[in-house]
């Protein structure tokens, strides 16, 4: 296992500048997630520490060393692809073997490796298969073999549950959480999924156009997001934001409506409340108009429209309204978020 540390790195293709000056600094055994919308350059981070894109300016360290200028065979690292990358022509064995045996590690040593990582993802009845055989969660659990067999100081993730569906990444998450526990071994994760990153991670790096917009653990983001872009890409569904100005008597938006505040910032522009802190009010609540109710079974999804705006609000109790009906809503005061004209955190 070892420390990573990314100092100061660039990245450019031609005259774009992709990646531009990140730092963070991630600790032994530490699970971290890059996140971020597509293109925000968390994929080309994570491949520039795998060492399968040039650095263009700064320094990456594994342990002790800098890997700037070493092949990705020599930093001691194992990658999960998005695709799996399984040899096809392999047994699920074989594929497991494969990078030993072409180190040439002996024979016996790597069925020990293989039968370590078997036993641990339950891969025992499946040795005897090719990939084709198999199903998308079962060949994520040979891809995830494969680099476990490796013993490397850090695992690197590149989107791998992007291709299965819903139930199934729910479960290969909690397995890959289960499996970093067992095996402490330092793990940077990419995913455009931010329910992945909040479930998973000790500490979020929130990307977005080559940059670093806030590190924290989950729920630092969750609970003061540094600014807009963090705090509507945290949390599922997103923060509601509401356009206004502080007075006298609240958080003033259009037609004449004002929101109360716990605390007042007078140079808040924007205000968030997010969907789970939204709760019905038949008595003071602000009147909304349904647009749209989504029942989920242990909640309710309500889109209502407020001064000309949908705001989203999560219910656990049945709501039982229609579409152009009214509901009376209250925000919870010790729950809002309050950002300035430049979308950064006030208070």
């Amino acid at each position: 296992m070892a420390s990573v540390a990314i100092n100061n790195v660039g990245k450019y293709y031609g005259s774009v500048e992709t990646i531009k000056g990140v730092s963070v600094d991630i600790a032994d055994g530490e699970f971290v997630t890059l996140v971020g919308p597509s293109g925000c350059g968390k994929s080309t981070l994570l491949r520039m520490i795998a060492g399968l894109e040039d650095i263009t300016s700064g320094q990456i360290e594994i342990g002790d060393r800098v890997v700037n200028d070493l092949p990705p065979k020599s930093r001691d690292i194992a990658m999960v692809f998005q695709n799996y990358a399984l040899y096809p022509h392999m047994t699920v064995e074989q594929n497991m073997g494969f990078s030993l045996r072409l180190k040439g590690v002996p024979k016996a040593e790597i069925a020990e490796k293989v039968a370590h990582a078997t036993a641990i993802l339950g891969l025992e009845p499946l040795l005897d298969r090719q990939p084709r055989q198999l199903s998308g969660g079962q060949r994520q659990r040979v891809a995830m073999g494969r680099a476990i067999v490796r013993d490397p100081q850090v695992f690197l993730f590149d989107e791998p549950l992007s291709n299965l569906d819903a139930k199934l990444r729910v479960q290969m998450r909690s397995e890959i959480k289960e499996l970093h526990q067992r095996l402490k071994t330092t793990t940077i994760y990419v995913t455009h999924d931010q329910i992945e990153a909040m479930t998973m991670a000790d500490k979020i790096v929130v990307m977005r156009a080559g940059n670093i917009e806030q590190v924290g653990s989950p729920l630092d983001l969750y609970d003061y997001p540094f600014n807009v872009f963090v705090a509507g890409f945290i949390g599922s569904p997103a923060m509601n934001f509401l356009d206004g100005t502080v007075t006298q008597d609240g958080f003033a938006i259009a037609d004449g409506i004002v929101l109360p505040l716990a605390q007042s910032h007078a140079d808040a522009a924007t205000l968030g409340i997010r969907p789970e802190h939204l709760r019905l009010d038949a008595d003071k609540g602000i009147a909304m108009e349904v647009v749209s109710v989504e029942p989920t079974g242990s909640e309710t999804h309500v889109v209502m429209r407020l001064a000309g705006k949908n705001l989203v609000g999560i219910f656990r109790e049945r709501v039982q309204v229609r579409p152009g009906e009214t509901l009376k809503v209250s925000p919870d005061l010790e729950r809002i978020h309050l950002f300035d004209a430049a979308g950064l955190r006030l208070g």
